[in-house]
């Protein structure tokens, strides 16, 4: 079966060619992450060693804020759509356990796609810490001043919240629109990045931070909070999508019918 729905085909049972499409799906995530990780890690860092200004604290401004945002938005909107078709594109365990949770996912394709998005962010780093001068460690998810670890947790989750249910809507929920969802995931990341960069790093996934520590081979000691924080928020996001699909009868489109109508009637009661 062509992987124009891979959401649909990986529900099949378990045999040779379900394990096939599974362990396609997780190379393929593993070569996404890496691509993903590896162009935002160079703009990233780009971004930090031609800043011509800075801000309070020596932290970064909000000019080098903006393009290290752009860097991570715009990577993951072009890399995930160059590989939906074939994994879904997620690159982010987070999204990986968000779409389980919510069920348009199997437990068992997660397991699969879990290791090598976690690969795949540690390739990148290590690639990008031998290509370019300069510590690979201006690229870590650090906590601004005055910004508590309980304050990174949370803050942390209502970010990857808002990215994860992007998902889930656009790319989960098909709809006429949903062969252009990576560009609507690509802005949410940008967004969450343009609010989280600053307080938290923005990390919005457990492998964009784990990866970056490995190749530096320094851990902060809250680095926990980029694990618990992305997972509560996709355990959120799961939990509202189940809710909107319970509350319309498993129709999301029910309290507002005729969204995807060419004519864009609206049937009124």
């Amino acid at each position: 079966m062509p992987f124009e729905k891979p959401f649909e085909s990986v529900h099949e049972g378990g045999s040779r060619e379900t394990l096939r499409k599974h362990l396609v799906a997780a190379f393929a995530e593993f070569i996404g992450t890496l691509l993903f990780l590896y162009f935002a890690f160079a703009g990233h860092t780009m971004a930090v060693q031609q800043a011509s200004d800075a801000g309070p604290d020596r932290t970064n401004s909000a000019q080098t804020i903006v393009i290290i945002s752009l860097s991570y938005g715009f990577s993951l909107l072009v890399t995930a759509w160059s590989m939906y078709r074939i994994s879904g594109g997620l690159f982010n365990p987070a999204v990986t356990l968000g779409m389980c949770a919510s069920g348009a996912l199997p437990w068992v394709r997660g397991a699969f796609l879990f290791p090598a998005q976690i690969l795949g962010s540690m390739v990148a780093a290590g690639l990008i810490s031998c290509m370019i001068p300069g510590p690979i460690a201006v690229v870590n998810t650090t906590l601004a001043p005055g910004m508590s670890v309980a304050q990174g947790v949370f803050f942390e989750m209502f970010l990857t919240c808002e990215l994860v249910f992007t998902v889930l809507i656009l790319a989960a929920e098909k709809s006429k629109d949903t062969y252009i969802a990576p560009v609507g995931i690509g802005l949410a990341l940008f967004v969450a990045e343009i609010a989280g960069v600053y307080y938290t790093g923005g990390s919005l996934n457990p492998a964009r931070s784990f990866g970056p520590c490995v190749a530096s081979r320094n851990f902060p000691s809250y680095h926990w909070i980029y694990w618990v924080g992305p997972f509560l928020g996709a355990g959120l996001s799961a939990g509202v999508y189940r809710l909107i699909k319970w509350l319309n009868n498993n129709n999301i489109e029910d309290a507002n019918p005729g969204q995807d109508s060419a004519a864009g009637d609206y049937v009124k009661d």
